[in-house]
């Protein structure tokens, strides 16, 4: 049977298609231990689950507004007032099944064919084939540990051209956990403005942040990167919601009211029960968040550690998310096994087939030369990890 032209041109995710691996092997009985997974090892709070409980037993179980309940809508209003200064109307808030879904909606009603979005590099692996899938065609800046994996004003006014629509900035990052400072942001706001391109903004990992760094969202810089800017969040990350799909955007209400539009004709409303339950994540008690927070800052600081002493490996200490992003171009063309090890995707299959450990392939990322490992699991498997790693490395 015929598929499209322009799903051919796509590829399937990396990072899940590698958990989904691990996650095989670990049904056979083999003991693997999984860096892939971008999801907090955490339960979703039990306040949260309790709410969701109660959506059902009160027959919360029918269709609701596409764009989300005006409760929900609201609560997400005053997130964005408590924690960033950001104003909104409910006219400037989408709710979705997930900030991929929110990302997915914004690129089918913001680009045309041949549109041009600008993503810095190392990205998360889904920008690009998403753009792609609405017509538009990725630009990527490339970074590397040595400039802190940052994009800069200059390199991004390098990229534009006079198809340029949109630029995306994700900070925290995934998958190298960098996180610009506000005057960086507002530089990069600046160029953005003044050439009047579309900011998007994913802040997914907003809420783990570490070493008393200040988060801060590109919209919030200044009134007009506020008016060209659409920001991206979720319940999923800070709540260890990942399983329940709710995302939300905020921007102006012409390209949110597109959104909605793309929704009403795609899934309709988010999952009424999730609903009810990111309802009481937002406006409910915030002490989950902050003991998740401390819990990963000391297994980030363990992980750091133990890959810096590994010969050979350079690894950046990241200011938020999950991930670390290390430096392993020096193993590329050795030989492991009596196989020569040429790319990061041959080292990620050596590391899962010979040491059991998974790893995701700097190049899923747009970076040859890196590996992103998750540290959302427990420090006795990194302790086991990073041992099996080494010894891996050795040959």
């Amino acid at each position: 049977m015929y598929i499209s032209k322009r799903v051919l041109s796509i590829k399937p995710s990396p990072t899940l298609a590698i958990d989904a691996k691990a996650k095989a092997l670990k049904q056979q009985g083999i003991d693997v231990i999984n860096f892939g997974v971008g999801e907090p090892d955490f339960d979703t709070p039990v306040n949260i689950k309790e709410a969701a409980i109660i959506a059902i037993n009160a027959g919360f179980t029918k269709y609701c507004p596409v764009a989300g309940t005006p409760e929900l809508k609201n609560a997400i209003i005053n997130k964005f007032k408590r924690d960033n200064g950001l104003t909104y109307t409910p006219e400037g808030i989408i709710v979705s099944s997930g900030a991929k879904h929110s990302l997915y909606n914004l690129f089918q009603s913001t680009i045309d064919d041949g549109d041009e979005v600008i993503i810095p590099a190392p990205y998360w692996v889904s920008y690009t084939d998403m753009v792609i899938l609405a017509g538009g065609k990725p630009v990527i800046i490339h970074t590397s540990d040595k400039t802190n994996f940052k994009a800069t004003p200059e390199n991004i006014e390098k990229a534009l051209t006079s198809k340029t629509k949109a630029i995306i900035v994700n900070s925290p990052s995934n998958p190298t956990g960098v996180t610009y400072t506000a005057e960086e942001l507002k530089a990069i706001a600046q160029v953005c403005v003044k050439n009047k391109i579309l900011i998007i903004s994913d802040d997914i990992y907003e809420k783990l942040i570490y070493d008393d760094f200040k988060f801060t969202s590109i919209a919030e810089v200044s009134p007009e990167a506020k008016e060209f800017s659409i920001v991206v969040n979720g319940v999923s990350k800070a709540y260890s919601m990942t399983g329940w799909r709710i995302g939300y955007a905020a921007g102006p209400k012409n390209i949110i009211s597109a959104m909605t539009k793309v929704q009403s004709q795609s899934t309709s409303n988010a999952s009424s029960i999730s609903i009810k339950a990111a309802l009481e994540a937002l406006n409910g008690t915030q002490k989950y968040v902050e003991s998740m927070k401390k819990e990963f800052e000391k297994r980030r600081n363990y992980i750091v550690e133990k890959l810096n002493a590994i010969k050979d490996i350079d690894c950046r200490k990241p200011e938020g998310a999950f991930y670390v992003f290390p430096n392993i171009k020096a193993f590329l063309g050795k030989t492991f096994n009596g196989k020569v090890i040429n790319t990061d995707i041959e080292l990620a299959d050596y590391l899962l087939d010979c040491a059991k450990i998974a790893v995701i392939p700097g190049s899923a990322f747009g970076a040859e030369g890196y590996i992103r490992l998750s540290y959302a699991t427990s420090v006795e498997n990194i302790k086991t990890g990073i041992e099996r790693l080494e010894t891996a490395l050795k040959g």
